[in-house]
């Protein structure tokens, strides 16, 4: 959504050592970003909220925190600028609202259907019972 600003006391940036292949280098360079956003300062409308924690699944932490990891690049600014724009892209998902869904009855011929098939299952296990000798 681009109308929705972020307040920055809501993020926490921390800085750490990367992992997997990169030979030294990635020993000793800190790119990896991690944010952390806190979802009651965002100030998102329930609806909002609600679908946010949703959809950060097993990113959302004890504390209502969103916890977004970025190491594709090489250099901190741009993991720095990854991680804020897949938070801007998560929230804007977060601001869609889902069609409501209209109840619906089943019509006349559904509602045969099904009395129809409940018959025969009843005649067929009828047909189970002790047989009488008249």
């Amino acid at each position: 959504m681009p109308g929705f600003e972020i307040p920055d006391d809501a993020l926490e940036e921390r800085f750490i050592t990367g992992g997997g292949p990169g030979g030294q280098n990635v020993n000793k360079v800190a790119t990896t970003v991690q944010l952390r956003v806190n979802l009651f300062r965002l100030a998102l409308p329930p609806y909002a909220y609600r679908k946010l924690k949703e959809l950060a699944g097993s990113r959302l932490t004890a504390g209502n925190e969103i916890v977004i990891q970025a190491s594709r690049f090489r250099t901190q600014e741009a993991n720095r600028q990854d991680a804020r724009d897949r938070l801007n892209e998560m929230i804007a998902k977060a601001h869609v609202r889902d069609a409501r869904r209209i109840a619906t009855k089943p019509g006349k011929a559904a509602k045969a259907r099904r009395v129809d098939a409940k018959k025969a299952r009843s005649s067929v296990k009828q047909g189970r019972g002790r047989v009488q000798m008249d």
